[in-house]
């Protein structure tokens, strides 16, 4: 079955709606502190018509098996360009993994990114999702920082 890579739309808001919930339910493995359902991790219609964003889906057979986002931010005062992409909503459906669809979708977002002139990307992935670390490395990102946590008990 033919992989058809090509911008999100409107109509295919019913189907990100479902891969966002099947990414959050792959994700609270690694984090305790996503809130009980019903919970969301992004306004996708407003991702849909942002000018600064852009969303694709993978096609087949008309379905779609996988999506991503890039979008423009601000960095840090500090850093050394004025903005990056981030990609986010990196999600395949099981049954279709392993076939390079990801990095497809990161090749597509990455030449968005190039030609808005974003050369820094980055993303953010759970330290224990070893199989989504071993696919953003397969396409070049490689560890930069850990973000740490401390749940402190409340003062009795």
């Amino acid at each position: 079955m033919e992989i058809q890579i090509r911008p999100a739309t409107r109509e295919d808001l019913p189907a990100l709606l479902e891969l966002e919930q099947a990414l959050i339910r792959d994700e609270r493995p690694f984090d305790p502190t996503i809130r009980p359902d019903p919970v969301h991790y992004y306004n996708l219609p407003a991702l849909l018509g942002d000018p600064d964003t852009r969303v694709v889906v993978a096609t087949a057979g008309g379905q779609v098996v996988a999506t991503g986002y890039a979008t423009k931010k601000e960095p840090r005062h500090y850093l050394d360009h004025q903005a990056y992409a981030y990609f986010g909503f990196m999600y395949t459906r099981p049954a279709f993994r392993g076939r390079g669809i990801n990095g497809r979708i990161m090749d597509d977002l990455r030449q968005w990114a190039v030609s808005r002139g974003l050369t820094e990307i980055r993303l953010t992935v759970y330290k224990g999702n070893e199989p989504a670390i071993r696919a953003y490395e397969k396409v070049g990102f490689s560890g930069h920082i850990l973000e740490m946590r401390l749940r402190a008990e409340k003062d009795r």
